[in-house]
């Protein structure tokens, strides 16, 4: 697939990493001749330096004949502007814009092709927010990841010294669990990952994946650990634009509080919000932290646009005696260095974006992909189409498919049921079929195994 990626920050530059991995035709536009330098001396990759919204960088891109525009820089209007000269001059078939102003997000009736002919709009911060909100419910879990809209979730969390199934094999989770059903997609050991068998034994601090119906998945969680108590009282730091949407999300179920240094901000946010107590301050500020109570705080939540910032505030309100600490961090290089200490859980906006970008970008009948252990692994949601005789998989028992090397299917949800697969689970047209990667280099043979007909050839 030829593809033209505007921006050469840190979502498009992991863009352009993840798919030139996969024998993409890839080019990347940026005016930041350095970062474009960086970029080419990594990948094998075109680059080309200019703004991506002219004519003239576009067509030397490759915009005459490219599959797909992803445009990605850090200007929502440079993005928008792109696409349209994108459809008007090259008719591009697939434009994808990253808008981050909820002003522009709020009015759908602007990106048709009628008006500004975007296919696909992607908003890190909302991307952010369902994401958190999703922890929120499920305390405990290290990520959650909602498949089929919500029937199914992946969870992930670290096995505890004393949790009923650790030192046991895998197979006996049916044994203490008889009615309910759920499936260990993967387990990360010492950051390694290991392909989950009957006889595999779980150890504790295992990062271990399960699978399973919404509604059992703290049912299953209870058997890996001990059960986190349900939030109530969460401090929020950082009232810009994913604190805010998070604050209005949860505030009717929850006691929030948000800790904002800008006054002109903390008079929006408390005209704009109804139940949350804003406070204007420091979240670095000792004094102001234990004013508030910090040590009741069942969780507390860095989400200024600072890594630093971030870091210091939640290392001092677990200090404090905050239960739980997640924090935001811009930079993917500092995620692995500080998630697992006191920092409970490190939110990468960048590595969320990605996911939900291949989505679009991905072969074949792909709903949605996302990406475990910060990109380690992946677990993507396709579609069965066709019969026995034009699908690879239609028809065919679990055990009869040609998965690739370190593929597994973990689910299959058909209509509103669940299934988890077994080995004679037999897949049928329409079905959603889970799967998990801990090889990347083999998501081509999984996206062609749900090509219909001869269109992979």
């Amino acid at each position: 697939m030829k593809i033209i990626i505007l921006g050469a920050g840190q979502v498009g530059g992991s863009l352009a990493e993840h798919l030139a991995s996969e024998a993409n035709d890839i080019t990347v536009v940026d005016t930041d001749g350095d970062r474009l330098r960086d970029l080419g001396d990594r990948l094998d990759i075109r680059t080309v330096h200019g703004r991506g919204s002219l004519p003239t960088v576009l067509r030397q891109a490759g915009a005459d004949d490219a599959d797909m525009l992803v445009a990605v820089t850090n200007s929502d209007e440079t993005n928008m502007v792109a696409c349209q000269v994108a459809h008007t001059l090259f008719h591009t078939p697939t434009k994808i814009a990253r808008v981050r102003e909820a002003a522009y997000l709020t009015r759908s009736e602007l990106f048709d092709n009628d008006a500004i002919p975007v296919d696909v709009l992607i908003s890190p911060e909302q991307v952010v927010t369902n994401y958190i909100k999703r922890l929120i419910q499920h305390p405990g879990a290290l990520q959650v990841i909602d498949f089929a809209e919500g029937k199914a979730q992946l969870v992930a969390v670290k096995a505890y010294y004393g949790g009923p199934l650790v030192g046991q094999q895998l197979r006996q989770l049916r044994e203490h669990m008889p009615n309910v059903e759920t499936r260990v997609a993967a387990i990360f050991r010492r950051d390694r990952p290991i392909l989950p068998q009957g006889d595999t034994v779980i150890e504790a601090d295992d990062e271990v994946f399960f699978i399973a119906a919404k509604d059992n998945i703290r049912a299953v969680m209870s058997e890996m650990r001990r059960l986190d108590e349900t939030y109530k009282r969460i401090v929020i730091a950082g009232g810009g634009q994913i604190g805010e949407r998070l604050a209005e999300a949860i505030e009717s179920r929850y006691q929030v509080k948000i800790i904002e240094m800008n006054p002109a901000r903390c008079r929006h946010l408390s005209d704009t919000l109804d139940s949350t107590v804003v406070l204007q301050g420091s979240a670095s500020d000792r004094d102001l932290l234990m004013e508030e109570n910090i040590a009741d705080a069942d969780i507390f939540l860095a989400l200024t646009n600072d890594d630093e910032a971030n870091i210091m505030s939640s290392l001092l309100a677990k200090r404090l005696g905050a239960k739980k600490v997640m924090t935001i961090i811009n930079n993917p290089a500092y995620v692995d260095l500080i998630q697992g200490g006191d920092i409970d859980i490190a939110i990468s906006p960048q590595l969320a974006t990605i996911g939900t970008l291949l989505a679009h970008v991905r072969r074949g009948d792909i709903v949605s992909v996302h990406s475990l252990r910060r990109g380690a692994a992946e677990a993507i949601e396709a579609i069965a189409h066709g019969d026995a005789k034009s699908s690879k998989v239609i028809g065919k028992a679990i055990e009869n498919i040609g998965l690739p090397p370190g593929t597994t299917i973990g689910a299959i949800i058909r209509d509103e049921e669940v299934i988890i697969a077994h080995d004679d689970t037999v897949i049928e047209t329409g079905d959603h079929v889970i799967l998990f990667l801990v090889d990347k280099k083999h998501i081509r043979d999984v996206e062609k195994l749900f090509h219909v007909g001869l269109s992979f050839f």
